[in-house]
């Protein structure tokens, strides 16, 4: 058995697909996805679905599913007079902030779904949990998409962090966190991430893994990790 940990997909279904084969992934492993599975690349729905299929799958819920639940859940209802009459003003401001941040392969693909789809799409999305704790192999790990906020502190409790620093705050790649454990992150790519020696591939340093090494640019690629070896794995060179 073999626990894997994959950063941010964004609608590269092909590259998700070839990860997978990478890592020669089977029923008695297990995957852990770090969020962002939507927006931006051409198939997120369809990466969904393939994610829907996995029974040792987790995964987490990032900034852009939390934008995407919103807007989604809005776009399943016809739109009458009544309707767009009922929409509070923060509905109305939800829609162009996601469109913002690459919302249309995702809406696009979501409207083209039956009712039943639909509801199947938004129900999974809905059970993403926001962090993961694990051991393997004796070493303690973290799993969050984001970070752990401004505020981090090592007594902090990980149910007492707010959505919101979990899902949009960047943690300090420059300074461990722990001693004793390992926090892995996506959401801010490992090109940004400025003591990292090769920008565009996993960052492993200060007891932080970094995965995000943004797939959906043309330059970038999916990555994922193997905790028990430490192996990484690339969608493309």
């Amino acid at each position: 058995m073999s626990t894997y940990v994959i950063g941010d997909i964004h609608g590269e279904y092909e590259q998700l697909i070839t990860l997978i084969k990478k890592m020669k992934f089977n029923e008695e492993d297990y995957l852990y996805v770090l969020g962002d599975v939507v927006d931006r690349g051409k198939h997120p729905i369809k990466a969904l679905q393939y994610l829907m299929t996995l029974k040792n799958c987790r995964c987490l819920i990032g900034n852009h599913e939390i934008m995407a639940m919103k807007c989604l859940k809005l776009l399943k209802n016809e739109i009458t007079e009544d309707f767009i009459s009922s929409l509070k003003e923060k509905d109305m401001l939800y829609l162009p902030d996601w469109m913002r941040n690459g919302a249309k392969s995702t809406m696009d693909e979501f409207q083209s779904l039956t009712k039943e789809e639909q509801d199947d799409i938004l129900d999974f999305i809905g059970d993403f949990e926001t962090y993961a704790e694990i051991t393997v192999n004796g070493q303690e790990y973290i799993l969050v998409h984001a970070g752990l906020g401004d505020n981090f502190c090592y007594l902090t409790p990980m149910e007492d962090y707010s959505l919101d620093e979990l899902v949009w705050h960047r943690p300090d790649y420059d300074i461990p966190y722990f001693e004793d454990k390992i926090v892995i992150t996506g959401h801010t790519p490992t090109q940004h991430i400025s003591c990292n020696p090769k920008p565009g591939y996993i960052f492993k340093g200060n007891n932080h893994i970094a995965i995000d090494c943004c797939a959906c640019s043309h330059k970038g690629r999916l990555a994922g990790i193997c905790l028990e070896t430490g192996e990484e794995f690339y969608s493309r060179d």
